[in-house]
């Protein structure tokens, strides 16, 4: 019996009995939008695998637990629970050291999501992965209002306008935060790109390969291009040692960025929005696609797709 329906009930439940909680430690937005988070959880169950999240690990992903810019460390399937850090130390205090892939979900997934898409991920190197939750600032206001479709679409200069003013307000977060924990955390002031930069700069992080499906792609480009312009030291070495494998977006990446694999679906109208556009994807998949729920007809199969190129060494499926 497939876990999706009752991992989709109980979020949205989780969500409820949250509320008060998330209102009371960010009241400035937080009421504003938990009616596009509770959409999400439908999208995430449209979208992404939500059958691999075991009852048990949906359990742990209520948004108190597992909020934007939460890192889930997430082992293939039958390989054990997945783990909720709320911080970049206690990733690396629960073996962050030895992961060696790093995976975003989009279309403004919740924790669910971002789980199903790491567990594919997982599923195809055989080995557990990190994935940092995607959610929603007032950056994320606009775009995600129309499922985060939109963003493809030419209204990046829109989205950093909303990402400033969202940024002016961290006085409001700041109440929100320890004031023993020695400073702004990433994951406490509910960043993913920041979160994504946080660990890309960090030493300890071996990173080989990072993921990313649909908006969650613009995550990874910010935080790499971010990275770029404070330390490009840094930035040529992940550009040279790190693969970069883009389902269902083309989102511009740094050039530093040696080893880019694009993976769209042919009939990915929404992917086909992407603002790079001077050559085509590496992967064509064929009569898929934006969604990777396989229970779905048209799904893009991230595990079978990944293993088949970071397997064979294809650049391309036949199509």
């Amino acid at each position: 019996m497939p876990d999706d329906p009752f991992s989709a009930g109980l979020e949205q439940f989780s969500r409820a009995m949250a509320l008060p909680w998330r209102l009371f430690s960010k009241p400035s937005g937080d009421a504003f939008l938990e009616a596009l988070r509770r959409r999400n959880i439908l999208l995430d169950a449209l979208f992404y695998d939500v059958r691999v999240v075991t009852r048990e690990e949906a359990a742990d992903l209520s948004p108190a637990k597992a909020g934007e810019g939460t890192i889930l460390i997430v082992p293939p399937g039958g390989g054990g629970g997945l783990i909720v850090c709320s911080t970049i130390e206690s990733f690396f205090d629960a073996g962050g050291e030895e992961i060696s892939t790093l995976t975003v979900a989009g279309v403004g997934s919740s924790a669910l999501g971002t789980a199903a898409f790491a567990r594919n991920v997982a599923d195809a190197i055989g080995a557990p992965v990190a994935a940092v939750v995607s959610g929603y600032g007032l950056a994320d206001l606009v775009t995600e209002a129309t499922g985060g479709f939109l963003w493809l679409t030419g209204l990046t200069t829109l989205h950093d306008l909303w990402g400033r003013l969202d940024r002016s307000l961290d006085w409001v977060r700041a109440a929100a935060t320890d004031p023993n924990a020695g400073g702004a955390d990433p994951v406490v002031a509910e960043r993913d790109a920041d979160v994504v930069l946080a660990l890309l700069r960090d030493e300890r992080a071996r990173f080989d390969l990072i993921v990313a499906h649909s908006k969650g792609n613009m995550v990874v480009g910010e935080a790499l291009h971010a990275l770029q312009r404070e330390d490009r030291v840094r930035s040529d070495h992940i550009g040279e040692t790190v693969h970069i494998v883009s389902i269902s977006s083309r989102h511009q990446m740094p050039r530093s960025c040696r080893q880019v694999t694009e993976i769209v679906g042919r009939w990915d109208l929404i992917g086909s929005f992407a603002t790079r556009r001077d050559a085509p994807p590496d992967v064509v998949v064929p009569d898929a696609w934006h969604h990777t729920n396989t229970d779905l007809v048209g799904h893009l199969p991230v595990t079978r797709v990944l293993k088949e190129v970071l397997g064979t060494g294809e650049d391309a499926a036949p199509g």
